[in-house]
């Protein structure tokens, strides 16, 4: 007898563990069920077919080729019935059968399996707004989303965007592209919550504001306005219009099905997994979006939603359902996004979330162009990286700027999944060429900085901290050591110069009882400048971490 595999949802994690689970077992009866129309899409192109980026939906549905991967397309290719407008209600794990309900006729009936795989996504979270259900209040999640949301983005209307994450953020700027005045709503204190530490996001959101939109962060959304349809959004930092809302605060896994059939459910939410993609039933696996992950540098379980990781999970998943043996490790939550010409991405943990683990930490701000200085197109990026202080083991990468910020943050992530050092970073054999890089890249120097640190030979203060110093009026030295020329043009208001050629010699002009905070563009001349002072023996002496680059408070022009 044909073993039986049928796999509920058929987009990114069901498509690909239905046609790998065909390929693995060519005499499997393979069936993909999902309750949509519209199946195996790029959810995440969505903001980019709103913006006309992506000219054509089917693009978002297509192969490399051009080939809609349809239900046709399943059957035909890949050898998997599916089928669509189809809604699994029940799991029978006892008789092992799946109750279906064919949302065009109200028909059930139930399919037999050998295997199941959950591949049942993730769903938007909807808070409890006031008014949520007028006309206009959209999510951006699937194929009827995208259409719905273009339909009404039309130019010189106002939109607000309620979630400062990847998706709102990306959405933001297709409908800024669309010519619609855009306001970000986050309740939380900065934009990409979980994605960047504040300073970091600091650049993106200066970056937001620079293309007109309007961001509010620290701000709760508590309802909608609106005779039917939404005209304005209340907050508790003031109210907005708006003919157009996006919630996109994130989204919930699609667990209730697992819950009910009862499947073990992680402290996440989402479907408890092993290594295998096997649940707490040996005959059922789940991948995806509606299930946990295990996280690389800490080894506990997380939701992090991303279509990269639901892909390999699908695969895995496959496999082993259709008796093959296959193990997904886990992930480290590298994420990226483009936002106008800034790409902002992460791999492993911010700074915030390793104090939040218990690590002690050290971390290094390092601006610079993504390619040799002199070389045409170089464009400015900075990057975070995050150590354990004890080890000098990687935690995370963090990277911000309008150039190469993508291959930073691979070479970081394959660098974190195999638990690598400052010292072994530093000595990374990456591709050099003035088109490409620096002789030293970026994450090179990063690393240097950090080994720097780590031995105690540099020692950095944030920005965060000097700005409290400044307001409080503590009583320290704030040394800027460009040039005249650059200290003309643009500054820290309060700041004493010192050119760096000129240090030694006016070495006498600065107190040796106060704490002298030392800067430059990038802080490379700060650190130099730190260096000098502690060879002349002046005790209390740092430099500010990225320089005047990683500044984002407002700076004096001129």
């Amino acid at each position: 007898m044909k073993m039986r595999i049928v796999v509920i949802g058929a987009n990114a994690a069901g498509a690909k563990a239905a046609s790998k689970a065909k390929r693995i077992n060519p005499h499997a009866e393979v069936t993909l069920v999902d309750r949509g129309n519209f199946i195996s899409y790029g959810a995440c192109g969505i903001p980019y077919y709103v913006s006309d980026t992506v000219a054509d939906v089917k693009e978002l549905m297509s192969t490399p080729v051009g080939v809609v991967r349809d239900a046709s397309f399943f059957n035909k290719v890949k050898g998997v019935k599916v089928l669509t407008g189809t809604e699994a209600v029940a799991i029978n794990r006892e008789v092992r059968t799946v109750e279906l309900l064919e949302t065009s006729t109200a028909r059930r009936y139930v399919l037999d399996y050998d295997r199941l795989v959950l591949a049942t996504g993730s769903t938007p979270f909807l808070p409890s707004f006031d008014n949520n259900n007028l006309q206009g209040i959209l999510t951006v999640k699937s194929i009827e989303d995208a259409e719905l949301l273009k339909s009404h983005a039309v130019a010189g209307k106002q939109a607000c965007i309620v979630g400062a994450g990847l998706i709102g953020l990306e959405t933001a700027e297709a409908l800024r592209q669309k010519g619609l005045d855009v306001t970000v709503m986050e309740m939380r204190d900065q934009v990409l919550p979980g994605v960047l530490d504040a300073e970091m996001a600091a650049l993106v959101e200066k970056h937001l504001r620079m293309n007109g939109v309007r961001v509010m962060t620290s701000c709760r959304v508590t309802g909608f306005t609106g005779a039917g349809r939404v005209e304005g959004v209340i907050a508790d930092k003031g109210g907005v219009a708006a003919q157009l809302v996006v919630v996109a605060p994130g989204v919930r896994p699609n667990s209730g099905l697992a819950r009910e059939a009862g499947l073990e459910i992680g402290a996440t939410g989402a479907i408890a997994v092993d290594s295998r993609m096997q649940t707490s039933d040996p005959r059922i696996f789940a991948c995806g979006d509606c299930c946990e992950s295990l996280h690389l540098v800490t080894g506990g379980k997380v939701f992090v939603p991303l279509g990269s990781t639901a892909n390999k999970q699908g695969r895995v998943a496959g496999i082993n359902a259709a008796g093959g043996e296959a193990t997904f490790p886990g992930i480290l939550g590298t994420s990226i996004l483009k936002v106008f010409t800034i790409n902002a991405g992460k791999t492993g943990l911010t700074e915030a979330e390793a104090k939040a683990c218990g690590y002690g930490v050290e971390t290094v701000l390092s601006p610079a162009p993504d390619k040799a200085h002199f070389f045409p197109g170089a464009r400015p990026i900075a990057l975070k990286i995050v150590a354990e202080r004890e080890t000098g083991r990687i935690l995370g990468l963090q990277a911000v700027g309008e150039g190469a910020v993508d291959k930073r943050l691979d070479a970081a992530a394959a660098a974190i999944t195999f638990k690598a050092t400052a010292d072994q970073l530093s000595q990374l054999d990456l591709a050099y060429a003035p088109p490409y890089s620096a002789a030293m890249d970026n994450l090179i120097v990063a690393a240097d900085i950090l080994k720097n640190k780590l031995a105690g030979h540099a020692r950095g203060i944030s920005a965060g901290e000097v700005k409290r110093k400044l307001d409080e009026g503590d009583d320290f030295i704030l040394l800027d050591v460009r040039s005249p020329a650059e200290h003309a043009e643009v500054g820290i208001e309060g700041a004493k110069l010192i050119p760096l050629g000129a240090l030694r010699e006016k070495l006498d002009s600065l107190p040796r009882d106060k704490e002298i905070v030392t800067f430059c563009k990038i802080s490379l001349r700060g650190y130099e400048a730190q260096k000098i002072l502690d060879g002349a023996g002046f005790g209390k002496t740092r430099f500010l971490d990225g320089g005047i680059m990683m500044w984002p408070y407002e700076l004096r022009r001129g």
